[in-house]
């Protein structure tokens, strides 16, 4: 095992200590840290887990140096990216989906938005991550681990190390290897199972809805006509109230017996594990197993980019500008440069004026 050396200036501190405990110090220290451990060359995530005092940091200095990100104090958070795709895709990569928190200065954030924020900025081939959810409480914990792999798996990222002293994180992370510090030993992470979450929606006061309301991208009301759903997700055993879900009835003069989804939101703790599509498709059935239609018109990515991708519950309607209200053809996704559709694109951008927003809209049809 290697032997690691440090070096320490005594003085009054120091020999008071070593007076009160009796300890035996001349300024020098050793430590025994574990050999590296034999590793497959190419991976996608490794961990090294255990205790506080096990030699976590010392072996996770041989896989490479831990970088820090600085964040400027008059900056937002998003604006530490190298475009704005970047960023958006980034940071609600790691499950940090509020957008608010997106526009706001990364030392005013929670501890929990800020750990999702610096991991947003750390996440590249060969990383080294110490500390990995020590900060957070397990929820997010959980939640970021899961959002994590679901983003290295994307991108195709390679031999990304983190250290942990939790081990609640093995199956949401779903590492390749995992080295515990406690033992010394080298396990296979790849038969690691994510635990199930079972979600269930019960109807709901309008008055719930000021529990969530901080934390919805948009604004704070809620129609007086909406029909409310609450959500609770269970996991490890322990059911949670995790998200809220609002409609609302056409208006009359539209579509007969139809409604539209009005506010989704999943609290921060929770965000990141696939929650959110879950609830919006589960209250859009509702409705259509009562002979309603059920639209969804959203500028999130996350949910957009889900119905559009993922699942074949919703079908694309049209697209609006939405300054003019007139209905624009809707790329799926919007046209590349080189795609024969992108002059049109940017010719209905001239033609309305401004940039256009991304939106996107649905109609559940259901399985």
């Amino acid at each position: 095992m290697p032997l690691y050396k440090a070096t320490t200036q005594t003085d009054e501190f120091t020999e008071a200590v070593t007076k009160w405990f009796d300890l035996e110090f001349n300024g020098e220290s050793e430590f025994i840290g574990w050999e590296k451990p034999t590793v497959p060359d190419e991976y996608s995530i490794g961990l090294i887990v255990g205790p506080s005092g096990s030699g976590k940091s010392l072996l996770l200095r041989e896989f490479g140096k831990e970088e820090h990100p600085r964040w400027h104090v008059d900056k937002a958070v998003v604006s530490h990216f190298a475009t704005p795709d970047e960023a958006i895709e980034r940071l609600m990569a790691t499950g940090l989906n509020d957008v608010r928190a997106f526009v706001r200065p990364h030392h005013v954030l929670s501890t929990g938005e800020q750990f999702r924020s610096d991991l947003a900025r750390r996440l590249k081939n060969g990383a080294v991550i110490d500390e990995f959810t020590s900060t957070v409480n397990r929820s997010v914990a959980k939640a970021a681990s899961k959002a994590v792999r679901r983003y290295i798996n994307k991108k195709g990222l390679k031999n990304i190390v983190f250290a942990s002293c939790h081990d609640d994180i093995l199956e949401w992370l779903q590492p390749d290897w995992y080295f515990d510090t406690r033992d010394g030993t080298l396990h296979d992470g790849r038969l690691l199972q994510c635990p199930p979450i079972e979600i269930t929606i019960y109807p709901c006061r309008r008055s719930y809805w000021k529990a969530f309301a901080n934390h919805h991208y948009l604004n704070q009301k809620i129609g007086s006509s909406a029909r409310c759903f609450l959500a609770t997700a269970k996991f490890d055993g322990v059911e949670n109230i995790v998200g809220f879900s609002a409609s609302l009835p056409l208006p009359s003069g539209t579509l007969k017996n139809a409604w539209r989804e009005h506010r989704t939101v999943i609290l921060p703790d929770f965000q990141g594990l696939g929650i959110g599509p879950r609830v919006s498709d589960a209250v859009a059935g509702v409705h259509k197993r009562e002979g309603k239609r059920y639209y969804s018109k959203t500028a999130h990515p996350r949910f957009g980019g889900w119905r559009d991708a993922h699942t074949d519950l919703w079908k694309p309607t049209g697209k609006y500008n939405p300054k003019s209200g007139k209905k624009l053809q809707r790329f799926k996704p919007a046209p590349a440069e080189g795609d024969p559709n992108t002059m049109r694109w940017k010719n209905m951008i001239n033609k309305f004026g401004g940039d256009l927003r991304q939106t996107f809209s649905h109609e559940y049809i259901g399985p």
